[in-house]
């Protein structure tokens, strides 16, 4: 009986310590485009835009650019909130390539070519 009750109480501590870590929600999140030597594009999410071109550049950042390097950041929106950057996110997935080269092109004359 003893046995039991301890192995609850670290269950119990575990899982308030767990509980304990916030999930930052609220902050800057940005969801970008690369264009791989191939023309194709690969979108995603992150917090750090900067380390996270920098990983795809290396060839660690995702696998679908690891083979198709070199890559080039060719789009990048800043949001607010997580839950905007990743419906962003998916909606971009869902695009067509004609209408994703279409938004690179908006975006590049919008920002007169300039990309971080």
């Amino acid at each position: 009986m003893l046995l039991w009750w301890k192995e609850f109480e670290v269950i119990r501590l575990w899982y308030n310590r767990y509980m304990a870590q916030k999930i930052i929600r609220n902050s800057q999140f940005w969801v970008y485009m690369v264009r791989c030597y191939d023309g194709t594009y690969y979108t995603g999410y992150t917090k750090d835009l900067e380390n996270r071109i920098a990983l795809h550049k290396s060839g660690r950042g995702a696998k679908y650019v690891k083979y198709k390097l070199p890559a080039e950041l060719v789009y990048a929106k800043e949001y607010r909130y997580f839950k905007s950057a990743l419906n962003e996110e998916k909606r971009i997935k869902k695009l067509k390539p004609q209408q994703k080269s279409e938004l690179v092109r908006i975006y590049s004359e919008n920002n007169s070519g300039i990309v971080k």
